[in-house]
């Protein structure tokens, strides 16, 4: 029986990976080990960060809507609420973008709440 060689297969899988760390610093895109030790990181560090980026994205459009609320005399929970309690259904980013973008139009979106807060 011949000996089988796996010359070829262990090219490709090494060729794979090395191709995935070009990039990397110092031996992490130069030895195969490292390399896959890097690589594997970062995948698992691509799959953590694409959740990771939506709650940062919703951290930030609630800093802006703070900012821009407290400008027209409210907190972001008293907006909201009266956002809530008046039935407009207009989501976070929706609203941050009118902060930054439109002040008129949120200062009446604001307006809107004040009063359903009052009443």
């Amino acid at each position: 029986m011949a000996r089988i060689k796996s010359g070829k297969v262990t090219r490709r899988r090494h060729k794979k990976i090395l191709k995935l760390a070009r990039g990397y610093f110092g031996s992490k895109h130069r030895l195969f080990r490292t390399a896959k030790q890097q690589v594997m990181k970062s995948l698992a560090y691509a799959y953590r960060d694409r959740r990771v980026r939506k709650r940062d994205f919703r951290k930030l459009w609630i800093t802006r809507i703070n900012a821009a609320a407290r400008i027209n005399g409210l907190s972001y929970s008293r907006m909201m609420h009266g956002l809530k309690l008046a039935g407009v259904d207009v989501n976070r980013k929706m609203l941050a973008d009118l902060a930054v973008a439109d002040g008129k139009a949120f200062a009446d979106l604001a307006n809107v709440a004040k009063t359903k807060l009052q009443a």
